[in-house]
């Protein structure tokens, strides 16, 4: 039995950059990742990569950054008055928060830097324009 699409699978995962950091791994949840291949619940070519796999295989996915996050965006930066922020909010650079929007909806941003009378934002995920490398190891198929 091998994975398609529409098929909920159980996995392993450990996640790195190009200099070897580890951004994210399954052991960190506390277990594996549960996911319906196609569904969109992961990266595409997280989705892509797992597919036809078979119970307890291996495998090794290098994923570009268009088939991840995207590739880095300088157009989602940007500079705002630090007076924007409340008061007595504790802001310090990398630190990510969520950030209202006018339709009601809130997104993640970064904190890229602070400057006495501004603060630039990165609205960019994180892990844009970044390949990433990932060792996945397929533990179940869930029927």
């Amino acid at each position: 039995m091998t994975v398609n699409d529409g098929d909920t699978i159980k996995i392993e995962y450990v996640g790195k950059l190009d200099d070897g950091t580890i951004f994210d791994a399954s052991e960190q949840n506390g277990e594996p990742l549960t996911f319906t291949v196609g569904s969109g619940q992961v990266i595409k070519g997280f989705d892509e990569g797992v597919k036809g796999m078979e119970i307890g295989e291996e495998r090794e996915l290098t994923i570009e950054p268009e088939n991840a996050y995207g590739q880095y965006n300088p157009n989602l930066v940007q500079t705002v008055q630090k007076e924007m922020f409340p008061q007595d909010a504790e802001i310090e650079e990398g630190m990510m928060f969520l950030c209202g929007l006018n339709d009601g909806r809130q997104v993640p941003a970064r904190i890229a830097t602070i400057k006495e009378k501004e603060v630039t934002i990165d609205f960019n995920p994180p892990l844009a324009g970044k390949t990433l490398y990932f060792s996945i190891k397929l533990l179940e198929i869930v029927e």
